[in-house]
């Protein structure tokens, strides 16, 4: 959520920074809705003022009056009655009045607080402009010993790669088939060392990330209420990636809930409406969870395979501190160097890319990307067989106090002042996404898999996986 008073002060800004993500959204209905509320609200202040002054004024007048009806004669009875009853009508009128303003108010804010939603962070200033993916800027690359980039997979290793999905059939590693059986399209079940190999990458993160960098392993809930999804800014604009559960489709007295696609979302909604010890920062957080996405709209070659499915795991890590962009720069580096530790750990080649402005999403002043080669991606080489492609595999986003604003998220300064705090997010590792690198870059001219030196004590030792 954007602070309305920068809005009102540089609303160029947000309009500009609306257009530079591709978002839709009226601003100029905001600020003319956001100025009769607040016309509104002055009014109300204004009328509670002077009926709060009457009220003093009035009683003991009233009082008095009432004290001296007990005396008067009977012809001066009908005068003191007259201004009793004027007296007690001036309180009744202004209380009518605040109430027709609360109806009005009643009126405009449904329109206000819905467009509110909308309006996205603006992006930094040395976020390049772009219309989409398509403009994303590759900052560097990484591979390990002994790959040239100029030479295709063959080339390098000496054999023709296989995709992934015929070494995870060749190995019995994925029952593709009975998880679509059992839930339908874009499912699967991990078998054997498939789900060994899943559970090794999940724990070498998690190890990774807690143990090295400091985070806390926290576990956090997958279905959540919808205001944790609004908070983390992952509603309005998402709802039609998120599977729904209705309240009326269980037993006794609820609300809706919502599986969520991150477990960015419950780190984040932990400390909702709460004012936490500065003393703390930075909060440092690490959970692993399921997580659960529609993929609505997605088609083409991704549909096939592990890459892009409805069900995985990840690893995520939640940074909340105090209001510095200086900080949150220090931290948004500090968490890509943690990924690329591990990438080069498990000796998978990568690439950063630098997101431009139409493909950050509406929360980010800042993304990056990292995505790993996958020799099992991209059009046909000459021998009919892909050529390989780059495919995304991580993302760490900066978020400064859009999240933390939305959820009520606060701390107190020197000076005792309440102040929204900052936030980060970044993903340590998804699975069973980031097998498909694994697997494909560590096969073997026989059909095997060697296992990553890192990844070996998670799986008792095993070091390759073969038929």
């Amino acid at each position: 959520m954007i602070d309305l008073k920068q809005l009102r002060e540089s609303p160029e800004r947000f309009i500009q920074g609306a257009e530079a993500k591709n978002i839709d959204v009226d601003i100029d209905r905001l600020l003319e809705l956001d100025q009769q509320r607040r016309d509104l609200l002055q009014k109300q202040e204004t009328l509670r003022a002077e009926q709060k002054k009457i009220g003093k004024e009035t009683g003991p007048q009233i009082g008095k009056l009432k004290g001296q009806l007990k005396s008067v004669e009977d012809s001066q009875r009908p005068e003191l009655e007259a201004r009793i009853s004027e007296l007690e009508a001036r309180p009744a009128a202004l209380k009518q009045q605040i109430h027709d303003l609360d109806e009005s108010l009643a009126v405009i804010e449904p329109e206000w607080k819905k467009i509110q939603l909308q309006v996205p962070q603006p992006p930094d200033d040395d976020v390049p402009r772009g219309s989409s993916s398509d403009d994303n800027v590759e900052i560097r690359r990484w591979a390990p010993e002994g790959w040239d980039w100029d030479k295709s997979f063959e080339e390098n290793r000496g054999f023709a790669p296989k995709t992934h999905l015929e070494l995870v059939h060749d190995l019995n590693m994925v029952d593709f088939e009975r998880g679509v059986k059992v839930a339908g399209s874009r499912s699967y079940v991990l078998t054997g060392a498939g789900m060994r190999l899943h559970q090794a990458v999940l724990a070498f993160g998690m190890q990774h990330i807690c143990e090295k960098h400091g985070f806390r392993a926290t576990s956090v809930p997958v279905l959540v209420r919808e205001q944790a999804m609004v908070g983390t800014g992952f509603f309005p604009g998402g709802i039609e990636q998120t599977y729904h559960i209705d309240s009326d489709s269980t037993p006794g007295p609820g609300q809706d809930l919502y599986l969520t696609g991150t477990g960015e979302v419950g780190l984040m909604s932990l400390h909702s409406d709460e004012i936490v010890d500065a003393d703390q920062f930075p909060m440092k957080y690490a959970t692993v969870s399921t997580c659960f996405r529609r993929e609505a709209g997605a088609a083409g070659k991704d549909t096939a395979g592990l890459y892009r499915i409805h069900q995985f795991d990840k690893v995520e890590q939640v940074i909340i501190d105090k209001a510095d962009e200086a900080t949150s720069r220090t931290h948004h580096e500090t968490m890509i160097s943690i990924v690329e530790e591990l990438l080069q750990a498990m000796q998978l080649p990568y690439r950063l890319l630098q997101c431009c402005t139409g493909d950050l999403g509406s929360k980010n002043a800042d993304m990056i990307d990292i995505e790993c080669w996958i020799p099992g991606r991209g059009d046909e080489a000459s021998n009919g067989r892909p050529a390989g492609e780059f495919g995304e595999t991580h993302s760490a986003s900066r978020l400064y106090d859009f999240q933390c604003r939305r959820l009520n998220l606060r701390y107190r300064d020197k000076d005792g002042k309440t102040i929204f705090c900052h936030s980060l997010n970044n993903t340590v590792v998804a699975s069973p996404r980031i097998l498909i690198p694994i697997l494909e870059m560590h096969q073997q001219a026989d059909g095997s898999i060697i296992i990553p030196d890192v990844l070996r004590p998670f799986m008792g030792g095993c070091e390759r996986i073969s038929s």
